[in-house]
This record gives C-alpha cells, sequence and structure tokens, in this order.
C-alpha cells in the first residue's frame, strides 16, 4: 500500500486518509474518491490530499477485517458477524453463554503484521445476548491479502461460545431465626436468567441438615443451588452434610476467589449442587457466576479449574460485607 500526499487531480480512485470539509458537508476519511469527491474538493481549493493506494495484492481494511473475522468463528455456533466498517468488524454473541478461547491461534495471528489485530474478552467469560466477544481491527487502509490469508489460517475457529447444557436450576435458601431470609434471592434468580435458563422454583427450609437433605433430594431443577443463612465455615459444616445426607458427593469446599471464597461444589446423582455463600446475595461480579456460568455450560469445572481462578480472582469489594477485607483503624 501507498500512503502520502497526492495532488487533487491524481486522487480519484484513491483511499482518503484524513477526513476534508467541502462545500456540501464533509468527506471522511477511508471513503474512496469519485470524479464527485475530487471535483468537490478542488472546488473547496485543495491543491493537494493525503490517500491511500492499494498496490496489487493488497486487501482493503473492511475485507481483510471480514476475512479474519470469519477464520475466527469458524464453526461456532451462538456468534454473528456486524458489517465491516473502517477496517472493523465485531463478533457478538446471538446468545448467553461463556466464551472459550484458544489464545494460542489469537496470539498467532496478531503476530502475522502489526496492522492487523484481533481483541476479544478474556478466556471464560460470562457474556450475554447481543455482548461483543470480539473485534477484528485492520489498522490501515489496506494490507496484503498474503497477511490476511495467513492470520486467518493460524486464527480458525479461535473464538467459541459455550451456551447453557442444563435448562432449569432449584434454589434451596436455609433459615435461622433472625436470619437473611431470602434477601438477595433475585441477584441468585438472576444469575441463572442469565445464562439462558430458567428457575425450577425457590424454597425456603430451616438450617439444619435433615431438612435441608430432604428439599436436595426432592428439587426438581437439573442444577441445584444451596443459599444457607449462616455461613458454610467447613467442608462438614451443615450445607456439606445435608448434601451427604442425601446421597450426594462434595467434590470442592472453598475456591480463592473473593467474594466467594466459601463456595462448594459438588453433585447428587447426576445434578451439579453448588453451594452458596451469604455474599452472593449481592449482584456484583462473584466467585459464584464463574463457578454456576461453567458448570451449566457444561465446561470443565474441577478442582484445577478453581486452583486456578486466584489470579484475577480478587473481584469488586461489597459495600455490605459484615468482614471487610481492610481491618477497621483504632
Amino acid at each position: 500500500m501507498r500512503f502520502g500526499p497526492v495532488p487533487v487531480a491524481e486522487a480519484q480512485g484513491a483511499i482518503l486518509a484524513h477526513s476534508e470539509h467541502v462545500a456540501s458537508g464533509r468527506l471522511r476519511k477511508g471513503a474512496v474518491l469519485g470524479a464527485a469527491e475530487v471535483a468537490a474538493l478542488r472546488a473547496a481549493g485543495y491543491a493537494e490530499v493525503t490517500v491511500a493506494r492499494l498496490d496489487p495484492g493488497d486487501m482493503h481494511e473492511d475485507a481483510a477485517a471480514e476475512r479474519l473475522a470469519r477464520a475466527l468463528a469458524e464453526g461456532a455456533e451462538g456468534l454473528t458477524l456486524s458489517a465491516p466498517f473502517t477496517g472493523r468488524v465485531n463478533l457478538m454473541a446471538a446468545r448467553a453463554g461463556v466464551v472459550t478461547l484458544d489464545a494460542g491461534r489469537v496470539n498467532a495471528a496478531n503476530a502475522v503484521d502489526p496492522m492487523i489485530t484481533v481483541a476479544t474478552v478474556p478466556p471464560a467469560h460470562q457474556i450475554r445476548a447481543g455482548g461483543m466477544v470480539a473485534t477484528v481491527k485492520i489498522i490501515a487502509y489496506g494490507v496484503p491479502e498474503a497477511s490476511v490469508a495467513q492470520a486467518a489460517d493460524v486464527a480458525g475457529g479461535a473464538v467459541r461460545l459455550a451456551v447453557a447444557r442444563y435448562r432449569t436450576a432449584s434454589l434451596i435458601v436455609t433459615d435461622t431465626p433472625g436470619g437473611p431470609g431470602t434477601k438477595g434471592v433475585e441477584a441468585i434468580e438472576a444469575r441463572v436468567t442469565n445464562l439462558g435458563m430458567e428457575m425450577a422454583g425457590t424454597v425456603v427450609c430451616a438450617h439444619d441438615v435433615a431438612p435441608l437433605a430432604r428439599e436436595i433430594a426432592a428439587a426438581a431443577g437439573e442444577i441445584v443451588l444451596i443459599l444457607t443463612a449462616s455461613a458454610t465455615s467447613d467442608p462438614h459444616d451443615t450445607a456439606p452434610q445435608a448434601l451427604r445426607a442425601a446421597g450426594g458427593v462434595v467434590e470442592r469446599f472453598g475456591m480463592p476467589v473473593d467474594p466467594g471464597n466459601l463456595l462448594f461444589l459438588g453433585r447428587i446423582g447426576n445434578k451439579p449442587v453448588i453451594g452458596l455463600p451469604g455474599s452472593a446475595r449481592s449482584p456484583v461480579l462473584h466467585g459464584a457466576d464463574w463457578v454456576l456460568a461453567r458448570v451449566a455450560c457444561g465446561l470443565p469445572c474441577g478442582a484445577e479449574e478453581i486452583e486456578a481462578m486466584g489470579v484475577g480472582g480478587l473481584l469488586k469489594e461489597i459495600p455490605t460485607r459484615p468482614q471487610p477485607r481492610r481491618a477497621p483503624r483504632g
């Protein structure tokens, strides 16, 4: 690609590099100059303009962005592409889900040519329908087609959207005298519906092993969520013990994410069970969001995956936490 100032009389067919004002309004950068545009520039007194000219073998920015975006989403379900504009194409989520990435492929595409770029959300990012998953931006007005082909080849299928494999979830809330009751339940139900699932029901029972075990066994949802009135502070506390009493197993207690440290994960039959800390009553980003999204979408979420959540696991402070991270002064 050739870039630089040329006499206006020689600008026809070139790409305008900078927006210019003419009598009829504004000629925007990136416009291909036709005879009418050249005439307007001359009438406005321009002697020369800065333009870009594609060489043989170059690809226009819009065509290049679209080709690479299609390669990134190759074979993926639940992703749509925006129309190319100013060398950019966005990959959008058609459904709620969790974004999975092949970071090596994305990095390889970005290494081909500095003018060819791909930016994505973080791996395992939970996204709503209509959210932006990735954007392809061609920085120059044109790039070698060979470079675009190379980037598309190494980036093929790098972006995926995992959607919920479970349809429903049940929420069991335990209660104690003077306890929080159903406070914050709407935040947990919203976490479920934001994944494209439905609530199979919310029930309240006493904060004791026996009644909680009965509700766990009777839960109709394909995922069982437990929100306890009192914090689960040990792998053998009330909620984990109730899961065992119901015939289930506790697979993981505790996670290196704050808020979310006291979450536990288990199973009863083929149903995942997630024990939620009291801090999940707040709608702010929580370790429960990460675990629920992965579980709901059928992504790996065992000990290894939870252990790896510590890097980046220091999330936003919840103003209403009874135990703030910083000790009071004095």
